[in-house]
């Protein structure tokens, strides 16, 4: 796995061009003036918005570390993500509380549709690939955008939060680190395991999965997103991943392949426990008023993972790549 800061990917309209523009010194940022009309879901905004936050994660080859707290690019910053919030509260189904917003997680359906199912099921080896090279904008940097939170809690909140993520983190042992262990999948996958090495083909749809968990993890006043978003992923991770484990051995991936999602079924499980009971819990002891922001990072978390999931299965279905570039030599076909 790489640890060299990635390379800038290419724009994808206006507003990600400026600010891939001021990143290298070649013009000015976009102003937020022009930005109220950009699609909330579309690539230009995601990709803006992923470039402006991964300044806080690696940041990118040849562009100055100081830019991270430029207040110009944190002026444009801000106002998309006022347009993506705006959408996301528009757009997104609200629950009402937390219980009911997990009860809906908790039960799995008999006969699910989604994209772990259809990879388990019938998926290829190229189809395979491709989810692991959109995931790999996530999972090369596995539960960096929650550690965010941590400052933000206290109690028993915080010391539940530290221990999921210090499992995450491979409970001290650098071999046992998710994000190692999902470079070992790719490289079973024959990807490239590079940090960013697949931005540039990323669907907007994965974009905003991302930069969800950066929004609500950059934000104190979103801290109960955060919470809310944590506890979507791990409700539904030990499942989705079993389902992923096996899609791998039907097709062969290799050990490591299987070895992620092994990993993922058995400590997700119990982060489950933990993030429901202690980590809500203890938020909502501390905070009580923090309930609704809990349930809305649940409720936002399903809406841009359907958006995600339509993409995928629509594209798959038809036969088609789900990249947004599928012609780039970066990934090809494998069957």
């Amino acid at each position: 796995m790489a640890h060299q800061e990635p390379q800038l990917p290419p724009a994808r309209g206006p507003v990600s061009a400026a600010v891939l523009a001021w990143l290298t010194e070649a013009g000015p940022p976009p102003r937020p003036e022009d930005l109220a009309d950009v699609a909330a879901y579309g690539d230009d905004l995601q990709l803006a918005l992923y470039l402006c936050y991964e300044l806080h994660y690696r940041g990118f080859a040849g562009v100055r570390p100081d830019h991270e707290w430029d207040p110009d690019l944190l002026r444009a910053r801000a106002a998309l993500e006022h347009r993506f919030l705006s959408a996301l509260r528009a757009d997104t189904r609200a629950h009402d509380g937390v219980t009911d917003a997990l009860a809906e997680l908790l039960v799995e359906p008999v006969d699910g549709t989604g994209v772990t199912h259809y990879l388990r099921d019938e998926g290829e080896l190229w189809q395979l690939r491709e989810y692991a090279a959109q995931r790999s904008l996530y999972h090369l940097k596995e539960a960096d955008p929650h550690a965010w939170v941590l400052p933000r809690l206290w109690g028993r909140a915080k010391a539940a939060m530290a221990a999921v993520e210090f499992d995450e983190y491979g409970g001290g042992r650098p071999d046992r680190v998710h994000a190692r262990l999902f470079a070992d999948l790719m490289t079973d996958l024959g990807l490239d395991t590079s940090y960013g090495r697949y931005l540039a083909v990323a669907s907007a749809e994965v974009l905003a999965t991302v930069n969800l968990m950066s929004l609500f993890g950059l934000h104190r006043s979103l801290r109960g997103a955060l919470v809310g978003h944590f506890a979507a992923v791990e409700v539904t991770s030990s499942p989705g991943s079993r389902r992923l484990a096996e899609a791998m051995r039907r097709t062969g991936a290799g050990p490591a392949a299987e070895r992620f999602y092994d990993e993922h079924v058995e400590a997700d499980a119990v982060h489950e426990q933990v993030v429901r009971h202690d980590v809500i819990g203890g938020l909502l002891e501390e905070e009580p008023y923090l309930a609704q922001d809990v349930a809305f990072g649940i409720d936002a978390t399903g809406h841009v993972e359907d958006r995600l999931a339509a993409r995928l299965l629509t594209d798959w279905h038809a036969g088609r790549s789900s990249l947004h570039a599928p012609e780039s030599d970066l990934l090809t076909h494998m069957s």
